[in-house]
């Protein structure tokens, strides 16, 4: 007598064109605010989705696939910033010309206010990531978790220190205390 199992078959081949409609321009945001540059960003998004066909045998299904995906993606932009030659041109960066170029999701008639995003940038790496993934990728702090490949505590705390810094600097302009 043969029995049969509910064993969750799993297609073999990622539906690329999928991923690239669901989370291309998702991940080509958060690739620019990662690196600043709009050609490294779509680099660093095709990068990315190169990885995840190559690597999707090994995708377990343990986190949402945004997830994995924001994971790739974040390791893909630590790279390409660990990069010996980005160095001399990081050094001669304008923050505030490369808003001009930032991809907007949406209309085009909004009041774009740089403020925030000027000071979001500025945040050192570990508070700008979790900024970036809880408003801008709208991850829950344990997807954040799962991305980064640290403790929800640690997501949590850095979330809230990098909102006082916020506050902090941003205080007069948004804030009246």
């Amino acid at each position: 007598m043969m029995v049969s199992t509910d064993v969750e078959t799993r297609a073999t081949e990622p539906d690329m064109g999928r991923f690239v409609e669901l989370y291309g321009d998702t991940m080509l945001r958060l690739c620019f605010l990662y690196l600043k540059d709009i050609q490294l960003a779509e680099d660093a998004v095709q990068d990315t989705f190169v990885r995840v066909y190559k690597n999707y045998k090994n995708f377990d299904g343990d986190c949402h696939e945004k997830t994995w995906l924001t994971r790739i993606a974040i390791n893909v932009c630590k790279n390409y910033l660990r990069s010996s030659w980005r160095w001399a041109w990081w050094e001669r960066f304008d923050e505030a010309a490369i808003l001009d170029k930032i991809p907007i999701h949406g209309s085009d008639d909004l009041i774009y206010d740089d403020t925030l995003v000027l000071e979001i940038m500025k945040l050192p790496p570990k508070y700008k990531e979790v900024i970036l993934l809880f408003y801008y990728q709208e991850l829950k702090i344990r997807e954040i978790s799962d991305a980064l490949q640290i403790p929800e505590s640690t997501a949590s705390i850095r979330l809230k220190r990098a909102r006082e810094k916020l506050k902090l600097k941003l205080k007069g302009w948004y804030y009246d205390e």
